[in-house]
């Protein structure tokens, strides 16, 4: 009776660590992926809609989904590398720099 107890511990402790040893695979393949794809974006200042900005909107705000009008021009998107100054805008097309031109009032 004990073999077999002891059997079925290891088989479960076997188990579990085969699964552990999936997702960590699974995960660590996620991360690469999502860092590819990064590198074939850019950051592009200006397109955004209020409060759709993956990051930087300025002072006095935090970071993503905080830009407070359309095309900010200090905030931005993420955007397929090398179309950022393709995008048009009421004001122009997108930047790969922030500027001051298109800001809230304060």
């Amino acid at each position: 009776m004990r073999n077999n107890s002891s059997l079925r511990s290891s088989l479960i402790a076997s188990g579990v660590a085969a699964a552990l040893g999936m997702v960590a695979a699974t995960t660590a393949s996620t991360a690469a992926a999502q860092d590819q794809n990064k590198e074939k974006m850019e950051k592009c200042y200006g397109v955004a809609l209020g409060g759709k900005n993956d990051c930087a909107a300025g002072p006095g705000t935090t970071c993503a989904g905080s830009s407070t009008i359309d095309y900010q021009s200090n905030a931005w998107k993420y955007v397929p590398a090398g179309t950022c100054s393709d995008i048009d805008t009421p004001h122009g097309g997108g930047s790969l720099k922030p500027s001051d031109s298109q800001v809230p009032k304060s």
